[in-house]
């Protein structure tokens, strides 16, 4: 219905997929040596043979003694044995789930999960396979979710523990620059619902959810939050449900948005993003309508009934509720990256993109180039909200950090 939408998306893309293989080849600043003494420092020696480090050993012990019996805590179901034969019913061993139990099992077996994560995903193997003459280079793979955001072809770049971000450590008379950008999301669908009273609130470069409370939630900042993200993500009961209703009267527009694309979901129908990505289809549904396509004037959907179970229809509903507004940020972010890369270029400065994921970016730069990068960032995100969105009130500020460690950003 909008080629030139679509248009813009391909462009989009293919704007990505330059950056995603300039980026492989710039690589993220890595230290092996610093990433070698956080591993020592978490998990002890190293065992010959690929075994257990001697900090996960000790805690596996730990488990067993708290049960009465040998437990391989690496094992779920053998931790829910071990639980059930102690007269406690678990349905997983989930971090949340865990610590509501009264165990001395517990302490120990929490923590051997948070270690032997870092060890099987970013450990002395991966530090082998994946870092290379100082620098990390995974595989991006731009558009890799059904929302349009980028996944990685292994090395786990996006999700780089903290503990393990003290590695990434930029050249000596260089920075990193880190951005975050602030609330990406409400204020994407500020600009794609065009609720004149959200975008208002998105209209500022400061604490959305602040500002949000204060015209709707009588300064309540979590509710106002809480509020938001629920009708984003679909959490429609409870308290949920009451914020809903309290966002709804003011921001109805907004709400209406991605409720039309919850029902559309719900009825297996398809909902598009700002530019056009097209939802997966409904298992054993064809196309009949569509929503969330915001150049279409309201109208009656049909009388079209789902052949699913109620309750999938409600998961479908959510997902369809967030697929407009997390895909149509993808789209910002793409075009982000192709307006920063671009004003990096026509400032001929040094620096270079090395990271991406989702709402942030880090930019390696010279210590002289920072407060240039900094101004280019800033620059290239109002660009790409015009692109995207045209012209609206809304605002897409960044967190900015100049560090020499990505730990030291947040």
């Amino acid at each position: 219905d909008r080629p030139d939408r679509m248009r813009l998306l391909t462009a989009a893309e293919s704007a990505g997929m330059l950056v995603a293989a300039e980026m492989n080849r710039a690589g993220l600043p890595w230290r092996a040596d610093v990433h070698r003494e956080v591993l020592r420092e978490l998990l002890g020696e190293r065992y010959a043979g690929g075994g257990e480090p001697r900090r996960l050993a000790e805690l596996a012990d730990e488990v067993s003694a708290a049960f009465g019996r040998r437990v391989r805590p690496d094992l779920p179901a053998d931790v829910v044995r071990a639980f059930a034969q102690a007269g406690i019913k678990v349905r997983s061993t989930r971090r949340w789930e865990l610590e509501s139990l009264d165990h001395p099992a517990v302490a120990p077996l929490v923590q051997y999960k948070k270690l032997y994560r870092i060890w099987t995903a970013h450990g002395w193997s991966w530090l082998q396979d994946w870092v290379r003459d100082g620098r990390f280079r995974p595989g991006y793979q731009p558009g890799g979710t059904v929302t349009g955001r980028w996944t990685t072809n292994g090395g786990g770049a996006l999700q780089i523990p903290k503990v393990i971000r003290r590695a990434v450590v930029a050249d000596e008379g260089w920075r990193l620059v880190v951005a975050d950008a602030a609330q990406m999301e409400p204020r994407v669908l500020a600009a794609i619902s065009r609720d004149p009273g959200l975008m208002e609130v998105a209209g500022h470069e400061g604490d959305l959810y602040t500002a949000l409370s204060d015209r709707a939630f009588h300064g309540d900042r979590d509710h106002a939050k809480i509020a938001l993200l629920g009708a984003v993500y679909g959490q429609t009961s409870g308290d949920g449900l009451k914020n809903l209703a309290a966002l709804r009267r003011r921001f109805p527009r907004a709400v209406a948005y991605v409720d039309d694309a919850a029902k559309a979901g719900e009825e297996g129908r398809l909902v598009r993003t700002w530019l056009g990505r097209t939802s997966p289809p409904a298992a054993g549904h064809g196309e009949d309508g569509e929503a969330g396509i915001p150049q279409e004037a309201d109208g009656e959907r049909g009388d079209f009934t789902p052949g699913y179970a109620s309750s999938d229809a409600r998961a479908r509903g959510r997902f369809t509720r967030n697929f407009v507004v997390q895909g149509s940020a993808a789209e910002w972010a793409l075009l982000l990256l192709a307006a920063l890369r671009r004003a990096i270029a026509a400032a001929g400065l040094r620096a270079e993109l090395v990271f991406f994921q989702h709402d942030e970016v880090i930019v390696h730069c010279p210590l002289a180039e920072t407060d240039a990068v900094v101004a280019a960032l800033r620059e290239a995100a109002g660009v790409a909200g015009r692109t995207a969105f045209g012209e609206t009130p809304v605002r897409f500020p960044f967190t900015t950090a100049v560090v020499e460690r990505y730990s030291d950003a947040k």
